[in-house]
């Protein structure tokens, strides 16, 4: 009898164990964490970190990496390189994040990369195009690079330039450069005079304080181009000194023939002023691509569904790139573990939304540098279009870039040159 009362508890107890086993909650896996750092002011930071959460929500809702879902942490580093550099730190020591990507201006991530090298965290880096942050990142194999070397942007952009010449027969004689005074102006600059040197144009250019650092004030800037009497102006600067240099050279009356901004992005509501008919720029993506590039429509549309709201920079697709090549890396690792994720990153063969494929090869200095077509474009009518490459073309050239008295008559394209 004893025995019997003996093994009816032991099975009793067994049972409610069992169910206090049942009822315990599983722990979940702990996230997969990335860190990113961007200028959540600019557009490019907004655009970014917008197209970066989409990429995250769509790999979350196909059960996420390695079975475990995605978190995105995203810093602010306001443009500047000690923001940056803070906010690498907190991603690394104390959100304890698994991979770093983002970044945008050349400053900033000049601020950043004595960070990137103290703990060595695999990086994949959209942004910052001066040749400075190359030569500081040689020997690095944890670090992955998106965007073009300025070098090897302005070779590009002056070879659309001179078929240009021929297509359009634009006058490029005398070019003046307004730029930035920080890594991005002053390196943008230094690549582009030995190319303007080559081809026989005249350079000159000043630096100027950008409105997105505390300055604002282009006047010397362009009354001095203006004297110079200059065919061709190109100001290097980010998206805040877009409408105040509109807005100061129409004051002075400085209209010449091309008229050329180079922001990484523009401001969101560049598109719906008049002053930016004619205003030509370099870029690597618009909306207009949608039209040939299914990707890109892909991309465009899943952004203004999730947002209400159109991408205006390429750093939206290129956000988006960036997450999905670390989510195919990871999936072929199979792990996080440093040296699988570097070998797996460097098998990357990404479509992207951009028009490009992206794979990583040596540049000129670094083991892992991507690289997306440059391409030359033109506001028309509120629209962003592509006006070379031609086999991207979306639209043809409006050119001379119209007088300020003579805007309502300006919408016509250039006529064809000879060949």
């Amino acid at each position: 009898m004893m025995r019997t009362k003996l093994f009816i508890g032991l099975v009793l107890a067994a049972f409610v164990t069992g169910l206090f086993f049942v009822a315990a909650p599983v722990k979940a896996a702990e996230p997969i964490k990335i860190g990113a750092i961007l200028p959540l002011a600019d557009s490019t930071g907004k655009d970014g970190s917008r197209s970066m959460e989409l990429a995250v929500k769509q790999i979350n809702a196909k059960d996420g990496l390695l079975g475990r879902q995605v978190k995105l942490i995203v810093m602010d580093d306001e443009m500047k390189g000690d923001k940056a550099a803070a906010a690498l730190d907190k991603l690394v020591t104390v959100d304890n994040v698994d991979i770093i990507v983002g970044g945008v201006g050349s400053g900033a991530t000049m601020g950043a990369i004595p960070g990137m090298k103290k703990y060595g965290k695999v990086v994949v880096w959209i942004g910052g195009a001066s040749g400075k942050i190359e030569e500081a990142m040689a020997g690095q194999d944890w670090f992955f690079h998106l965007h073009a070397w300025d070098y090897q942007q302005g070779a590009l952009w002056e070879t659309g330039y001179m078929e240009m010449e021929q297509k359009y027969g634009i006058k490029r004689k005398k070019t003046f450069m307004a730029y930035e005074e920080g890594a991005f102006g002053s390196g943008s600059f230094k690549a582009a005079k030995p190319l303007f040197e080559a081809a026989g144009n005249e350079l000159q250019g000043q630096a100027f304080k950008s409105a997105a650092l505390g300055g604002g004030d282009y006047r010397s800037v362009l009354r001095h181009a203006k004297d110079f009497g200059a065919d061709a102006f190109v100001w290097a600067g980010y998206d805040k000194d877009a409408l105040p240099i509109m807005e100061q050279a129409k004051e002075i009356g400085f209209a010449p023939g091309l008229f050329v901004g180079s922001p990484p992005g523009w401001p969101v509501d560049f598109k719906k002023t008049p002053l930016n008919q004619a205003v030509m720029f370099y870029s690597y993506w618009s909306e207009a691509q949608g039209v040939k590039n299914k990707n890109s429509k892909m991309y465009s549309d899943a952004f203004r569904k999730e947002y209400k709201d159109d991408p205006v920079t390429y750093f939206g697709p290129l956000a988006y790139t960036n997450i999905m090549i670390v989510a195919e890396a990871i999936t072929r690792a199979k792990t996080l573990e440093k040296a699988a994720l570097i070998k797996a990153l460097e098998a990357t063969n990404y479509d992207s939304p951009m028009g490009d494929i992206f794979t990583f090869k040596k540049s000129k200095v670094i083991d892992h540098q991507a690289f997306a077509s440059p391409k030359i474009m033109q506001w028309q009518n509120g629209k962003a279009e592509v006006i070379w490459p031609w086999d991207a073309a979306t639209a043809k050239l409006i050119y001379p870039f119209p007088a300020w008295d003579k805007r309502d008559k300006a919408a016509a394209p250039a006529k064809k040159g000879k060949k």
